[in-house]
């Protein structure tokens, strides 16, 4: 009876320690909430999952559609107190509150041993800290002063390369027009179009406007004749839209250029992942060039930051897994190649990515090329207020550049 106890208890024993073991072997569980919904941005996710899965871990995705909206959802978790393993941002200041009610998790240990810093461009790596500590995972660079088309529209409009002014670009516009195309694909949200405003105000205004309306915030600039001629130079893009722009999202927009439906779309890099997904070639079928005037990046991208946790230490070893894989070197290159966009890390070779994305990155290596978009500079209800007076400006024929420069002085010179 003794033996049989004592063999009972060792099986329970031994039991208990493969219970033990298989629970600590167990993959590392980040739920990941994003807004990547569109063909590009789907294979670009998929990318980190795999490569999260391949390390070890458990990706349990939570995507919602819409920048907006994600961003409402996961802070209404993280502040009350149910918050996901991790979440998407746009690089800046968009996660500003959380950071100051002590939401996130400092990162500054990783990105320390990870020497983040040495790899990435500085205005990138200052937006995603916060008094020199990291708070958010830059995963990428997105161009937002592009210009996409499909060069087989283009030659069936006469149009044998891509515009080097506006003069020409309107030029342009005209022969679109002609051939029964709309010329610029348009997405009438208030986002997209103040993205379009930005890229005009970097190619037709310059580098120095454009940072003293946006860092310096200064009303005197904004009420300048350059500033002007940049808001005539927008206003008249109203002259090749169609009447469906209004609320359009930005892929529909994409897909009207890569079903020949309309000559351009000026957009930031993410629509080249839709042009990728659709099996043209960037550079080759999908046309891509910097809006004239500029040879300087209008730098965006996206971050992932991570929400402090109660419980369990695997939720913070599983945060700390996830942090080092996205910013893997190949998976980076992978990542990007799927997305459209350019890696943060300059340290990676990108001989082998799309011709589009060659150009930005060595554009990227060279510090004057690197602006730093909006939301870099200013607080996310400035950016809003902006992105109000943009569009009302844009969808007002009868609207003067007057008016809209004493209008956005009055935004920017409250700005935050």
């Amino acid at each position: 009876m003794l033996k049989l106890m004592r063999g009972a208890l060792w099986g329970a024993t031994m039991s208990c320690a493969l219970l033990s073991g298989a629970q600590a072997q167990e993959p590392l569980r980040a739920e990941v909430m994003h807004w990547w919904t569109s063909g590009g941005e789907a294979a670009g996710v998929r990318v980190f999952a795999d490569a999260y899965q391949q390390a070890g871990g458990t990706w349990v995705d939570a995507a919602i559609a819409g920048g907006s909206n994600l961003r409402a959802a996961a802070i209404n978790r993280i502040v009350g107190g149910h918050p996901p393993t991790s979440s998407q941002f746009n690089t800046g200041r968009q996660f500003d509150d959380l950071v100051g009610q002590g939401l996130l998790v400092d990162l500054d240990a990783v990105a320390m041993r990870e020497k983040w810093r040495d790899v990435m461009p500085g205005p990138i790596a200052d937006a995603a800290s916060r008094e020199g500590k990291f708070y958010a995972v830059p995963v990428n660079i997105h161009g937002h002063n592009w210009m996409f088309y499909k060069t087989e529209t283009f030659e069936k409009a006469g149009i044998s390369q891509a515009p080097k002014s506006f003069d020409e670009f309107f030029a342009d516009m005209d022969k679109l027009k002609a051939a029964n195309l709309t010329p610029i694909a348009w997405g009438g949200q208030p986002w997209q179009e103040a993205l379009v405003f930005d890229a005009v105000l970097l190619s037709e205004g310059g580098k120095d406007l454009f940072l003293k309306v946006y860092r310096d915030k200064d009303e005197a600039a904004v009420q300048s004749d350059d500033f002007k001629r940049v808001a005539r130079t927008f206003h008249r893009m109203r002259d090749y839209v169609d009447a469906g722009a209004p609320g359009r999202n930005w892929n529909d927009a994409t897909n009207m250029v890569i079903t020949g439906q309309a000559g351009v779309q000026i957009m930031g890099d993410w629509a080249k992942g839709d042009f990728i997904a659709a099996g043209m070639t960037p550079g080759k079928e999908a046309g891509c060039a910097l809006l004239p005037g500029q040879d300087a990046y209008l730098m965006g991208g996206d971050v992932f930051v991570f929400p402090k946790q109660t419980g369990a230490a695997a939720a913070t070893e599983a945060q700390e897994l996830l942090a080092k894989t996205l910013l893997d070197p190949a998976t980076q290159i992978a990542f990007n190649e799927k997305k459209g966009s350019i890696p943060v890390r300059t340290d990676v070779d990108v001989s082998k990515m799309d011709a589009c994305a060659q150009r930005g990155a060595a554009l990227v290596k060279d510090k004057a090329n690197q602006i730093p978009s909006i939301n870099f500079l200013v607080s996310a209800d400035t950016v809003g207020a902006l992105q109000d007076t943009i569009t009302s400006y844009f969808n007002d024929p009868s609207a003067t550049d007057e008016d809209f420069a004493a209008d956005f002085a009055s935004v920017i010179g409250a700005a935050q």
